[in-house]
């Protein structure tokens, strides 16, 4: 009998501001992790992790979807993947705008032949799907946008294994702040998102160091060639360490193994082994 394992992080580095509101955020991990790890034992992965990223999203102490921080434009523009290990199959949006929970648009591309829309293109089809306009700007984010402070990370995901040996993961970001307007995270693509029949990963940290590296893609891959997850996830961090990289990353392999290893100061996450949920930040 496989036991369902779940892990989910609200983002790697500093607290970036949220420092005075730890046990808040150890509070509404612990909140989020219980309320997703229900979801898996009641239905697979794949729902569980829509589930604790759309929580996630939907908290604005974290940095997606509500919450989510400006642009150099002061616009927001949030991105998110999702990928079900099952099916090998990712989809995702980048740079969307005024949606509650990118992650959830992410998952209505699963069921489409063209699985990544990026931009205005990926509002409209929210639009067209009849997601409703929403703005996700909350005062801290539009004071920290007007006194130009900018960050390096800004991510949430959940990783989690079903009973039936299923790995799926999910990843959704508002950026760094300050960027380029229509810049490109990790998030959605599968150097920062990744889960097939062997494993799964969520990294969090600095997207462009991220893709450079194709963190999530490769830690899965070491391990679909025969690797034990800890000594493929080992592998990564000290390839990114060489390089001076800054991320983290947070998995799960198909013997129920859950791994998290970070270059970054530190990465806030928790994790429900079966028994009970813990909250670290490492």
């Amino acid at each position: 009998m496989i036991i369902p394992k779940l892990i989910i992080h609200g983002g790697a580095g500093s607290l970036e501001g949220n420092i005075s509101k730890k046990e808040d955020l150890r509070s509404s991990l612990i909140d989020i992790c219980n309320s997703t790890y229900k979801i898996l034992l009641q239905s697979n992965s794949y729902n569980a992790v829509l589930h604790g990223v759309s929580a996630l999203e939907s908290n604005k102490l974290f940095n997606a979807g509500t919450g989510s921080k400006l642009q150099d434009d002061g616009r927001i523009r949030m991105s998110a993947g999702i990928m079900d290990g099952q099916k090998n199959k990712f989809s995702g949006v980048i740079n969307i705008q005024n949606v509650e929970n990118p992650i959830l648009v992410a998952d209505r591309l699963q069921k489409e032949d063209h699985t990544i829309v990026a931009g205005d293109k990926a509002t409209q089809l929210a639009r067209d799907l009849g997601f409703p306009q929403y703005n996700p700007l909350i005062q801290k984010r539009w004071e920290e946008h007007i006194g130009n402070k900018k960050g390096n990370t800004g991510t949430v995901g959940v990783v989690a294994l079903d009973s039936n040996g299923n790995i799926s993961a999910g990843t959704s970001t508002g950026g760094i702040g300050g960027e380029t307007p229509g810049r490109v995270s990790d998030s959605s693509t599968i150097a920062g998102n990744y889960a097939n029949k062997f494993a799964g990963v969520s990294a969090t940290g600095i997207g462009e160091q991220i893709v450079n590296t194709g963190a999530a893609v490769k830690i899965v891959t070491r391990v679909e060639d025969g690797l034990d997850l800890k000594i493929s996830v080992d592998k990564t961090i000290d390839d990114a360490k060489m390089l001076n990289y800054k991320f983290g990353v947070i998995s799960i392999c198909h013997n129920g193994h859950i791994c998290v290893d970070k270059t970054t100061d530190s990465i806030f996450y928790a994790w429900n082994n079966g028994k009970k949920t813990e909250v670290f930040k490492d």
